[in-house]
């Protein structure tokens, strides 16, 4: 069976990697240039990759925006990708409103339309934005692989927590080594 793989880079923003964004953490600029190079490794292998950037509407209702602080609003600074992370004419870009890639979005239309059937998640928040993608992503029937080095969160405890739920329960957690060789992989038994 033929197996085809998307990146998704959700969140990696100023507002969350910058220090003088609105919710700052130093992990979060940590993963930056691990992102940045695993990115341009997998598109090498034939993976599509799709960036994912929260943004919200300022001044107008949101749901999320209730249960935590203001953050990445449309138009600011916070929703520009943290450099050198740049899109390629190829990938896909979109914006969401909610922790999950896949909610509310054209996600799972763009991922079918490119016969995607594996998704690798990369990006911040291990808790929240990456652990509900893996939740969505699993209930949709997408095979999941998360670089642990390529995800964070302010929180250590969580971090860990979250990735051994989504390594047991959605997908599997590995290195970015192991990632890449999945997408060598399939790149390999797809050209059979």
């Amino acid at each position: 069976m033929e197996h085809k793989a998307a990146v998704l880079v959700i969140d990696v923003v100023r507002d969350f990697t910058d220090p003088n964004g609105k919710v700052p953490h130093a992990d979060a600029a940590k993963i930056v240039p691990v992102i940045d190079e695993f990115v341009h490794e997998a598109r090498s292998l034939g993976a599509l990759i799709i960036w994912v950037i929260d943004s919200h509407r300022e001044g107008k209702p949101d749901w999320e925006l209730l249960n935590v602080r203001a953050h990445c609003e449309e138009g600011t600074p916070g929703v520009e990708l943290a450099p050198p992370l740049a899109p390629e004419p190829q990938d896909y870009i979109f914006t969401k409103r909610r922790y999950s890639a896949f909610m509310g979005t054209d996600l799972d239309l763009i991922l079918r339309d490119n016969h995607i059937d594996t998704l690798v998640l990369t990006g911040t928040k291990t808790n929240v934005c990456i652990r509900a993608t893996a939740t969505d992503a699993f209930q949709n029937n997408y095979r999941v692989i998360v670089p642990r080095e390529c995800v964070s969160t302010d929180k250590p405890h969580l971090h860990e927590a979250n990735l051994e739920d989504i390594g047991k329960y959605m997908g599997r957690v590995t290195s970015v080594d192991e990632a890449l060789q999945s997408l060598a992989q399939m790149q390999k038994e797809n050209a059979l």
